[in-house]
């Protein structure tokens, strides 16, 4: 059986890297005004926060049916099974919008998997699914990986401003927590397939030590772990934290990834975080 790996363009996996490991991926758009732009075709994460400095604040949208639909007919020419791997399903309606088209489609089986996540986190799973479909394993059993990887998944993310989220409808229990945020970093991740408030820290530094600590506590039983840092237009404090973290975590593999437009659009810039899992 040939199974091919489809993801959507909020795994931000770099396009050297999809065509290396013939990973398939539909877009997501921002839309200024009456201007739509796919994210990673149309408009880059450089372009996205430099442009957004003199517009108002663009709004998302998921993929169309009808694109999910056109490139599992393309795929059903040569595949058999196709593993469709999406944000998660509480931030959008991508990964519905994949089964919603894999019924629609013949000759090909899609096993959409909701990555209960985003960004390069939601990457490692789509990496791993491409990197065992060219093993040869079935879309069972990569499937079955995927699951054991989203047990030992953690991701936290920092905002500098909270204001996006809530605007877009994107945090629950918003209004609570912000009304007591004053200063406060607050520390996110998603729960149940939402972005929840985890812990409110005084200041970026204490928040990434926070989050750094938060991996120690996997990462001390010494077995290997993949993660990867993750920014919004702050290359050069994602370098060094990287750099920090690889002198205190040996079995710990680090990358360097972004927030791109969409979700950059909810989280705003200078946004931190950080994603890891067992290998």
């Amino acid at each position: 059986m040939k199974t091919a790996v489809v993801t959507d363009s909020t795994a931000y996996i770099t396009k050297e890297l999809r065509e290396r490991l013939n990973i398939h991926m539909i877009p997501l758009s921002v839309i200024f005004g009456n201007e739509s732009l796919r994210e990673e075709i149309d408009l880059t994460a450089e372009e996205f926060y430099e442009k957004v400095k003199d517009s108002d604040l663009p709004t998302t949208s998921q993929p169309p049916i009808g694109q999910f639909v056109e490139l599992f007919e393309r795929l059903a020419r040569e595949y058999d099974a196709v593993i469709s791997v999406h944000l998660s399903s509480g931030i959008s309606g991508t990964y519905q919008g994949a089964i919603s088209a894999g019924s629609m489609v013949e000759g090909i089986e899609v096993y959409p998997f909701d990555s209960e996540t985003a960004c390069m986190v939601q990457g490692f799973y789509a990496l791993e699914a491409a990197e065992l479909a060219n093993e040869g394993k079935t879309p069972d059993e990569i499937i079955s990986r995927l699951n054991e990887m989203k047990e030992s998944e953690r991701a936290y993310f920092m905002v500098d401003d909270l204001s996006h989220l809530q605007r877009g409808g994107r945090l629950s229990n918003a209004q609570a927590f912000i009304g007591s945020l004053l200063q406060v970093k607050p520390l996110l991740h998603v729960v149940d397939t939402k972005i929840e408030p985890s812990e409110k820290v005084r200041t970026k530094k204490r928040a990434l030590n926070r989050v750094s600590n938060l991996l120690a506590e996997d990462a001390s039983s010494g077995e290997a772990y993949k993660a990867v840092i993750i920014h919004a237009n702050r290359e050069e404090e994602a370098i060094e934290w990287k750099a920090e973290l690889e002198k205190q975590f040996p079995n710990v593999e680090f990358s360097i990834s972004y927030f791109g437009p969409v979700i950059g659009t909810h989280l705003g810039e200078g946004s931190l975080g950080m994603g890891w899992y067992k290998k």
